[in-house]
């Protein structure tokens, strides 16, 4: 072989060897692509499984307390058993919640409050009990204790069962725990066994033909949901159970928030109203709106009965880092801004001001890709209370 042909062979290797790796380069990207899209994906239906499921059983065993009168459950001050209130925050990432002023918790089915995770997302609390519960309230007939309540009929209690204690007009209400049924006493103790308030005591409750006891469900079936949810600063999306009880009941865990899932950046909802109280939804409206912050909604049972659904939005981010995405040096961003509850509007048929939140990514966060998952969550529970079909 001559010098010309081995330099000729040389340059053909060379130019095969580059469309190779050229080919080779471009596969791993594509496939490094379509991973992290599926990735995205499957956090993003996740996720929105885990909110979908909490968020629909919104207000079971709880707004069915609103007839045929009032009871005072909803938007009565929570005690629960040296748990409610808290003393201190909540654990991160929902430390922001009401303002870190954890003492000031309300019952309410649905809560959301406006940019109060760590991240700076909202953080969506939904309470409700077991349907199987029934959610009826029963009224105290009197002759009671500190540690006992007497009804006219004790039909289904059962040990462990959870029951709130309120009284219309009253602020303060009790979680309490049986321990025992016999007919027609029931006998209180345990973990969630709550003497008193600071407006009043369980033995002044029980003495009242006024007071009404409703069932949540039962603390060792954990089937009794006081739930947050809320993104940290390093984009998971995480719970936590407001009546500790797989820590207190299983005897195992820490008071600390569980995650869920990653790769979660932007959490955002909306209240969906029926501003005729019929039940058929007619506004959106954001939980930063005048009168709609978290501690108007948990303390006005009017407003309560008006929220017939709620509107999530996700913002998951893919794993995948792209070199051509933008930076300073690299001035061709992968995506540069989001918008969520696109085409929303605030006002009765939509006729008021837009809803719509920018996302904004500058710098790195520019080389990733994302993907926006937003859904509407129909409260049936709360249909029901506000008289829809």
């Amino acid at each position: 072989m001559t010098l010309i042909e081995l330099m000729v062979s040389l340059t053909i290797g060379l130019g095969i060897t580059l469309a190779i790796s050229s080919v080779l380069i471009s596969s791993e990207n594509h496939k490094r692509i379509t991973t992290s899209t599926n990735d995205t994906q499957q956090t993003g239906v996740y996720s929105y499984y885990a909110l979908d499921k909490v968020l629909r059983g919104a207000g079971s065993g709880i707004a069915m307390s609103a007839f045929p009168s009032d009871v005072g459950v909803l938007g009565c001050h929570l005690n629960a058993g040296g748990i409610l209130p808290r003393a201190g925050a909540f654990p991160q990432p929902f430390a922001g919640f009401l303002g870190g002023a954890a003492g000031t918790l309300n019952i309410a089915p649905v809560l959301i409050g406006a940019a109060q995770a760590q991240g700076g997302s909202d953080v969506l609390m939904v309470m409700s009990g077991s349907g199987s519960a029934g959610g009826v309230s029963r009224q105290v007939t009197g002759g009671g204790s500190g540690t006992s309540v007497n009804l006219d009929n004790t039909v289904g209690m059962a040990h462990d069962d959870l029951l709130l204690v309120s009284l219309n007009g009253q602020p303060e209400c009790l979680m309490e725990e049986i321990d025992t049924v016999a007919p027609p006493t029931l006998t209180f103790a345990g973990i969630y066994y709550t003497s008193t308030a600071p407006a009043i005591s369980m033995a002044t409750f029980a003495s009242t033909t006024s007071t009404y006891i409703t069932p949540l469900g039962n603390a060792d079936a954990n089937n009794v949901q006081f739930t947050l949810f809320g993104v940290d600063d390093k984009r998971t999306l995480y719970s936590y159970d407001l009546l500790q009880n797989l820590k207190l009941v299983s005897g195992g865990g820490v008071d600390a928030a569980q995650a869920i899932a990653d790769g979660i950046v932007q959490l955002n909802a909306l209240y969906g109203v029926s501003s005729t109280n019929s039940g058929v939804q007619d506004e959106w409206i954001g939980p930063a709106d005048a009168g709609w912050d978290v501690h108007s909604v948990m303390t006005t049972p009017a407003k309560m009965k008006q929220i017939v659904s709620v509107r999530v939005a996700l913002v998951v981010r893919g794993e995948y880092f792209d070199r051509n995405g933008g930076t300073t040096a690299l001035p061709n961003p992968v995506t540069t801004s989001l918008t969520i509850f696109n085409g929303l509007k605030r006002g009765v048929g939509g006729g008021g001001s837009s809803l719509a939140v920018p996302i904004n990514f500058v710098g790195v966060d520019r080389q990733f890709r994302y993907r926006v998952f937003e859904f509407t969550v129909p409260l049936r529970n709360m249909l029901i209370l506000a008289g829809g079909p």
